[in-house]
């Protein structure tokens, strides 16, 4: 069943656009806030699909509100009601993340095809995670594309959020060290670009990655990627690189370590994950995230 978050100060207003997805949607149910503040409580307690809210309201506006859903409920889009003379604000709204708006004018013919078209949406959406979250092992060969590779650590992130076994924080705490070991895998590993050009200068170091990602024998390379689901995560990242040999890392963990431009993604790896293993080689890590250690409290 489809379920829709109204939001306006103006009673008015509220109820003709709730009557109105109420007609149209019948199977739909019809949550209502009164400002921008009830609608971000009503949302962590009902979680609509969509969400359709004024713009200009007291305690928090309709701007502050898309801000607001974008950051802590990033799957839920929200529709703007826009009255005449804020078209600026609307554009403003739809930069920071709304996914459409209606002029209140025009509500009685576009609210309704716009509202259903999201449900579509976050139907095809909720699919996609069920899909995920049937998914227990999984391995991926990964070409040297940087924006590939950026949507894979996403999809991970919401594959392991969809399963509700990990606290939100360490949701994010796993995505980013995994985005840590593929971004090593990448530049240091298949690109061969090392981290004392890096420490030099930054620029350098980025054209030169993507001077080789364009050459043989580093465009050919491949960054593989095992994932198990099994009582907790177990992702293993090879590249295709030489190697280095990792009894020659430093103690993440020493004195200064932490301001080093290099490294860091190593220091974020072991504080984040239970286990980090690098193989002889070490153009392989495996982590380990157990579910049973996702229970402590965050520090």
């Amino acid at each position: 069943m489809a379920s829709i978050l109204v939001v306006d100060d103006s009673l008015f207003d509220l109820k003709r656009a709730a009557h109105l997805l109420q007609k149209k949607i019948p199977e739909s149910t019809i949550f209502t806030a009164e400002d921008g503040q009830a609608a971000i409580e009503k949302i962590e307690q009902a979680r609509p699909q969509v969400v359709v809210t004024d713009l200009q309201m007291p305690r928090m506006n309709g701007l502050d509100l898309v801000v607001e859903t974008r950051n802590r409920f990033p799957n839920i889009p929200v529709i703007l009601m826009t009255a005449a003379g804020s078209e600026k604000i609307a554009a403003e709204a739809l930069m920071k993340g709304a996914a459409s708006y209606v002029p209140k004018r025009e509500l009685s013919v576009d609210l309704v095809p716009i509202v259903v078209r999201l449900l579509g949406r976050a139907r095809e959406k909720s699919q996609q995670l069920a899909l995920l979250n049937s998914l227990q092992e999984a391995r991926f060969a990964f070409p040297n594309d940087r924006r590939l590779l950026t949507s894979f650590v996403q999809s991970l992130r919401e594959s392991i959020e969809s399963r509700q076994i990990f606290q939100e924080n360490d949701c994010f705490r796993i995505t980013t060290a995994v985005d840590e070991a593929i971004s090593n895998a990448y530049f240091h590993g298949n690109l061969e670009v090392s981290s004392r050009l890096r420490e030099e200068d930054i620029g350098a170091f980025e054209n030169l990655a993507e001077e080789r990602r364009r050459e043989p024998p580093y465009c050919d390379r491949r960054i593989h990627v095992h994932i198990l689901f099994d009582e907790g995560l177990t992702i293993t990242i090879r590249d295709e690189g030489p190697g280095f040999d990792p009894v020659s890392l430093p103690d993440p963990f020493s004195d200064g370590f932490a301001e080093r431009p290099c490294g860091r993604g190593v220091l974020l790896m072991r504080s984040f994950m239970d286990e980090v293993e690098f193989n002889e080689q070490g153009n392989e890590v495996t982590m380990v995230k157990r579910i049973e250690a996702l229970t402590s409290t965050p520090s």
